[in-house]
């Protein structure tokens, strides 16, 4: 079978079985592509030839590049997976990548805003037309559920329960409920009452938030919405929507949440993904602590 075959086929198994975001497919096939590439330009042979050593040649080759440590470390885990799935459909014997190890890279812990941070970056939109009330209903439910972008703009009417305070949330093959705060709530309520009625497009449509031309809001329109909002707040941290998830995870952690329920909202298959933001907690009272300690 050619490299693309193999490569479709494995997109195919990371979304069908692995239930892989579009992101970790991309990424996936993007690390064994540019793998492949490699192996033909510099070792002369196929994904099904390569051994041990290549692969530790093309690490070492990223690093002479500049390549950091976590795109390095990504890359191993990404042909990992690639030749595992190799090995389950017989189309080699071995994966060439098993034993290899990388570097370990510093861990990084995510950027979380201060509750002041969240206050004024929320106070932003204007409710004074169609758009402010839509972009305050879309800042206050990402901060009030850390749901992800992408499941942010997915959500449709019907996942909507005002009534009860929640939403529901479908993402890799998985279903959750979260509860949502009375103030996104009743940004919600204005949003659905008010404004999309007058906004949408057709009267058929079912995305929960759409744009001004009245369609399902895109990615690239909402990160848009987050960076403009950033400075008219002036801020100076980096605002994504990945630095709300975090920062919604970190305070309900500070005001005692329980963990496993945190890893429940966020749709977190392993704990160990939501034990990080016990660290970011932990070096937040210490920073606290050393500049407001007498003796510290």
């Amino acid at each position: 079978m050619a490299v693309a075959d193999h490569l479709t086929e494995y997109g195919k198994y990371l979304t069908d079985e692995k239930h892989s975001s579009a992101n970790t497919v991309s990424s996936y096939l993007r690390d064994v592509s540019q793998f492949a590439e490699y192996l033909r330009a510099e070792q002369d042979c196929s994904l099904e030839q390569a051994r041990p050593e290549m692969v530790k040649a093309y690490m070492n080759w990223m690093a002479s590049r500049g390549k950091s440590p976590s795109s390095v470390t990504r890359f191993l885990a990404s042909v990992k997976s690639f030749y595992n799935y190799l090995l389950s459909v017989g189309a080699v014997d071995s994966n060439p990548a098993k034993n290899v190890t990388a570097a370990r890279a510093e861990r990084k812990y995510p950027e979380i805003l201060t509750n002041r941070e969240v206050e004024l970056f929320l106070e932003q939109p204007q409710c004074v037309d169609a758009k402010g009330y839509r972009d305050h209903a879309m800042l206050e439910l990402l901060y009030a559920t850390g749901i992800r972008v992408s499941e942010l703009i997915a959500l449709n009417l019907s996942d909507l329960n005002l009534a009860a305070g929640f939403i529901r949330c479908a993402s890799k093959g998985r279903e959750r409920i979260i509860p949502m705060y009375h103030t996104a709530v009743k940004a919600l309520q204005d949003y659905v009452r008010e404004v999309r009625p007058r906004i949408i497009a057709d009267s058929r449509e079912e995305a929960l938030f759409v744009n001004m031309s009245g369609e399902r809001m895109s990615r690239q329109g909402f990160w848009k919405i987050i960076k403009y909002y950033q400075e008219k707040a002036g801020i100076q941290k980096d605002i994504t929507p990945h630095v709300l998830r975090h920062s919604f995870a970190a305070h309900l952690l500070e005001n005692g949440a329980d963990l496993r329920a945190i890893q429940e909202m966020l749709g977190h298959a392993d704990i160990s993904s939501t034990q990080i933001y016990t660290h970011v907690v932990r070096n937040q009272l210490k920073d606290v602590y050393n500049k407001a300690h007498p003796r510290a």
